[in-house]
Order: C-alpha cells, then structure tokens, then sequence
C-alpha cells in the first residue's frame, strides 16, 4: 500500500481557463507552506512539470527526496480554450465538457477519462513506497479522489480542492480508497 498525499499547486490568481499555461503560483504565504510541510511524512516528493507545481513542491520539500518533475501529473489541456478568459469561451460545448465530463474532449485537448488514465498510470508507476507526496492540480487531484469514492465524474466536480490544501488517498493493488480531501493545515 501507498498513501498518496495530494497537494494542489499554490494560486495563480489567473481569472481564465488555466491547464497547461505555465503560470507561476503565489507562495507569498509562508506560513501556510510551513504548516504543509508539517502535516506531510518523509517521504518522495513528485510534482507536474508546469511553474506553480514544480515551485509548491520546492516551497515544502524541506530534506524530502525528490523525484523528477512529471508531465503526466498536469493539469487537465484545454486545447484551443487554453488561456482565454472565460466570457469568450462560453458556449454549450464548453457547459457541456463540464457538465457531463468524461470522454468529451475540449476542442484540441483532452478529455475526463484522458486525464484520468495518464493520472492513474502515474501514480501506479510512482507508488513504490510507503507514502508517496504528489503535487499537482485539482483536475489530476480530482480524477483520483472520483475513482476512490466511486464517483461519476460530474458528481467529483462538487468536490471543492483549494490551493495549497492536501487530500489523503491510498493506493493498494488494484483500489484507491479516500481518506479525506481538502485539508488546510
């Protein structure tokens, strides 16, 4: 068995569609990263390649093991909607990606059921230990945490992930069990 301990990245305070656009995060509040690091065993520490991941998990590795960035840990690609401010993306294509997500793909991007796949397959291929520390963004957080609960996709979403917070899943053989989502030390 391998506990994973989800963080989600610190804010980017972007106000438009932000999946593979590399921003940085706001790691002004230090003594939320202390106390992150606190709750969190020694253990391996493996972030998403983009910005606001790479540099989280440096805010709260202190002398944790790191293991290179991966870039199946991502965030959800939105494809031609990446980047753009949401009033000019609206559209039923865009209501209907979220409200019946699964394997509905954003125009030139991925899908729920994508995301879920390369996010299964690496946390599988990482989880060699006892813990596993994993930060990374909420859609990857989220595709976990709908398999552990039994959860369809759609009803995951109402499943609130803020920056800088830990969500507890284990991973043994085959199942994911959840053990609580959405802490903030």
């Amino acid at each position: 068995m391998t506990r994973l301990w989800l963080i989600r990245h610190g804010p980017t305070h972007a106000r438009r569609m932000v999946g593979w656009t590399d921003l940085p995060a706001d790691l002004s509040d230090r003594a939320a990263l202390t106390r992150l690091s606190r709750a969190l065993p020694q253990a391996p520490v493996v972030s998403s390649d983009l910005i606001r991941a790479t540099a989280t998990a440096d805010a709260i590795q202190a002398n944790r093991p790191r293991l290179p960035h991966a870039p199946t840990l991502r965030e959800f690609h939105y494809g031609d909607w990446e980047d753009q401010p949401f009033d000019a993306i609206d559209s039923p294509d865009l209501r209907s990606y979220f409200d019946r997500p699964g394997a509905q793909r954003a125009p030139g991007g991925e899908s729920w059921d994508d995301v879920a796949a390369r996010v299964r397959a690496t946390v599988t291929r990482l989880a060699t230990g006892p813990d596993l520390i994993v930060v990374a963004h909420m859609g990857v957080i989220l595709t976990l945490w709908a398999e552990a609960r039994g959860l369809a996709p759609f009803d995951a979403l109402a499943q609130k992930i803020d920056n800088l917070s830990l969500t507890r899943i284990d991973l043994q053989g085959a199942g994911l069990t959840a053990h609580g989502a959405n802490h903030k030390p």
